[in-house]
């Protein structure tokens, strides 16, 4: 099994920056890769980006690509998103999630993960 709990969320002014943290516990194998996805009020929860256990491979949903970054710390068991140029439209609670796999095609459903956090919520004022 795996925790995870997030932190970094806000209040912040469009074009601003956020970094989000989420912290992993448990069985390392259980969070090989681990993802940000994120839900608006009355909307699907969509993903924003994936990384696996070496950081060497990652995915990012077009909105976000080129403003966001994922990065991981396995020596503090930490995941990161660099989110810059924030947008009134990244407003939403930002999960983070892990699967013990990566998968290319899976990466990006709700579905294919196993261990949520409770989320953080970002706001950013026009």
């Amino acid at each position: 099994q795996a925790q995870l709990v997030e932190s970094g969320g806000g209040l912040v002014q469009a074009g601003d920056s956020l970094r989000l943290s989420c912290v992993v516990s448990g069985r390392a194998d259980s969070s090989r890769t681990v993802g940000w996805f994120r839900q608006a009020p009355g909307k699907e929860r969509e993903f924003v980006s994936a990384i696996s256990w070496s950081g060497n491979r990652t995915n990012y949903a077009d909105p976000v690509k080129d403003r966001f970054t994922i990065s991981r710390d396995n020596a503090k068991n930490t995941v990161y998103l660099q989110m810059n140029n924030l947008k009134p439209e990244d407003t939403a609670d930002y999960y983070c999630t892990a699967r013990p796999d990566w998968n290319d095609q899976s990466n990006w459903f709700p579905r294919s993960y196993t261990y949520w956090g409770q989320g953080t919520q970002v706001t950013v004022s026009s």
